[in-house]
């Protein structure tokens, strides 16, 4: 004859933990999912006096007035080392995207949206940061940043 008896059963605390471990596991998927998505749709506006990056944790919006145009170019990452990322402060990093703040390997501290490191819009600005932007046209962003600072008067 076999007896049985029964294990007490874990307190409800254990059953707590698992559950918050499993909601930050949910948190972290959906972050990752939203990282992967902002990484194909980010974007650069225009608009009023300011400049915004939007689509995903670092974005901003920053007034033009901040932007130091004189100092704006376009720039092809493999020829302008000087200008490539080194080190990640704060931000994304994935093979192809790189978003966040960053620092230079000239030293400069910058807030970076980079997919495509050979057409790279450089705009200085007089907040102590440089942004470095992956668009289709870097030279087209510049003049529309032109055409926005002679309209305000700037």
């Amino acid at each position: 004859m076999t007896e049985v008896f029964a294990i007490t059963p874990a307190p409800a605390r254990a059953l707590y933990f698992l559950g918050g471990v499993c909601a930050f596991l949910a948190l972290v998927m959906v972050l990752l999912v939203w990282i992967t998505y902002s990484s194909r749709h980010s974007r650069v506006e225009i608009g009023g006096e300011r400049l915004r990056l939007a689509g995903d944790l670092w974005g901003r919006s920053i007034p033009l007035a901040a932007l130091d145009l004189g100092g704006a170019r376009a720039l092809d990452l493999l020829r302008a080392p000087e200008h490539r990322p080194v080190s990640r402060r704060l931000g994304t990093g994935l093979p192809g995207y790189a978003a966040g703040w960053f620092r230079l390997a000239n030293g400069e501290k910058a807030l970076v949206y980079l997919t495509d490191w050979r057409r790279v819009a450089y705009v200085p600005t007089t907040e102590g940061y440089s942004l470095l932007l992956s668009v289709d046209d870097p030279q087209a962003l510049l003049r529309a940043l032109a055409r926005r600072a002679e309209g305000s008067g700037g």
